[in-house]
């Protein structure tokens, strides 16, 4: 398996859809393999996802990039994708790790303790928690705020914290136990979506890597 990476970069169905989409993978995936981005399409189909997921990887390959796929373990599978983030609907992490063979991370998406408890406890290999900081894609839902991720890291496991993450939002994160974070906005809403990478890195993993430079 190869090592977990430190930054989420998500997508959604409005950014699968732009016209830069490919030039906003390439500058995402050039900050290197502590970067995975996340196929995520809410109101796509499988077909659509597995598009999105093979367009991820054509970016992530040069510079070693991670790709983690939304739910669909047999979409992960079948365009070789690194991993899946399960969510509650979803298959249970342990179904979705045999489908992948056993070889590839499966984490979890979750809101609560209960949530994070049950996914350890069906072969979750680390947490995606939130919304820990309201952000635009949730407008109107209040923060569950950093003790969330404090419990949760403290079962364990990886944690990255989601929600309106920001790069001091991602020290504070990182003091409270985060091995990484996942972000929308702060990366793709940037005039320059590798700096804003970058800055994301450096925050929550100011230790690992210090040479990536732009490839």
């Amino acid at each position: 398996m190869r090592p977990l990476p430190r930054l989420l970069a998500y997508l959604d169905d409005h950014l699968a859809m732009a016209d830069d989409l490919g030039i906003g993978l390439a500058a995402i995936a050039a900050a290197g393999p502590a970067v995975a981005l996340v196929a995520r399409l809410p109101g796509g189909s499988a077909d659509a996802l597995a598009t999105l997921a093979a367009r991820c990887l054509a970016n992530a390959g040069p510079p070693e990039a991670q790709v983690l796929v939304t739910g669909r373990g047999d979409v992960a599978l079948a365009t070789g994708a690194d991993g899946v983030v399960a969510r509650r609907e979803d298959l249970p992490p342990h179904q979705i790790r045999q489908l992948l063979g056993g070889e590839r991370p499966v984490l979890a998406a979750v809101h609560a303790m209960a949530e994070a408890e049950t996914a350890l406890e069906e072969g979750a290999n680390g947490l995606v928690v939130g919304t820990i900081w309201e952000s635009a894609s949730h407008p109107g839902r209040p923060g569950a705020g950093l003790d969330l991720v404090r419990r949760c890291a403290a079962l364990g496991a990886p944690v990255w914290a989601i929600g309106g993450v920001t790069p001091q939002r991602a020290v504070e994160a990182r003091a409270a136990g985060a091995w990484g974070v996942a972000a929308i906005g702060a990366i793709w809403d940037a005039r320059d979506r590798f700096a804003a990478t970058e800055a994301l890195l450096q925050a929550v993993a100011p230790d690992a890597e210090p040479d990536r430079r732009r490839r």
